[in-house]
């Protein structure tokens, strides 16, 4: 089982090194590349105010975050919801950056998933192009008009489609349909190869009543079932 964690943050500003906090955490979980439905998403107060330019990104006001529980009391939560699963973000450090930096200040050590960085692997696919999350769903036709402003949920699910376009797309999902036939025909192999067994026929038949069974098979053609058993599988329980 291949599980993977699409996640996003939104902050009060750039960096943590400057005094800024994480306010909202995003999970989707994905397994084998497909979501799960499983989904982790909390607001944090950042025991702090939020700039201005923070608030027109993402709309989480002092007053809405004030009774939100502060990182210390979800960390563990978060650390258990996304495990050692890789992580698959959009800009990588910076939201790498942020988790850290709120866990060194509970004196736990840094997140130690492996991380696939959607910029990164969309600048391998796409030379030269922008590589935004809104540009990437221009690109490949994916709908974000709900993306009116900045969410973790929302931009984690949204990157989560990004994120199969880019490792392969509808390719993916057929890869998926094409080895499930091909399960099929194994099983349909291995049913043809399977020993047959003799069809029991009623208990305590007469002798013209296996006649008369025997008549109808015959008629039955070649190409029927019973009639590639061989008649020494017939049983014949006879009346007493």
């Amino acid at each position: 089982m291949n599980r993977e964690i699409v996640l996003d943050t939104e902050t009060t500003g750039l960096s943590p090194a400057t005094g800024d906090r994480l306010v909202e955490i995003g999970c989707v979980e994905l397994i084998n590349h497909i979501p799960s439905g499983k989904t982790y998403h909390i607001y944090i107060n950042p025991q702090r105010t939020m700039p201005e330019e923070a608030f027109r990104v993402h709309g989480l006001s002092d007053e809405f975050l004030a009774d939100k529980p502060l990182f210390a009391e979800v960390a563990e939560d978060f650390c258990q919801f996304i495990g050692d699963a890789t992580l698959i973000i959009h800009n990588a450090p910076f939201d790498m950056g942020f988790l850290n930096a709120e866990l060194g200040k509970l004196g736990r050590g840094a997140l130690r998933n492996m991380v696939i960085d959607t910029v990164m692997l969309a600048r391998e696919r796409h030379p030269g192009a922008r590589v935004s999350l809104d540009a990437l769903c221009k690109h490949y036709g994916i709908d974000n008009s709900r993306r009116t402003l900045h969410g973790a949920l929302l931009d984690s699910e949204i990157l989560a489609e990004v994120y199969l376009e880019l490792i392969g797309g509808k390719q993916v999902s057929l890869a998926l349909v094409a080895e499930n036939r091909v399960s099929g025909a194994e099983a349909l192999a291995s049913f043809a190869a399977a020993p047959r067994r003799p069809l029991p026929l009623p208990p305590r038949l007469t002798q013209a009543e296996l006649a008369a069974h025997a008549a109808f098979i015959a008629s039955l053609g070649p190409e029927a079932l019973w009639t590639q058993f061989a008649a020494d599988e017939v049983p014949t329980r006879l009346s007493a």
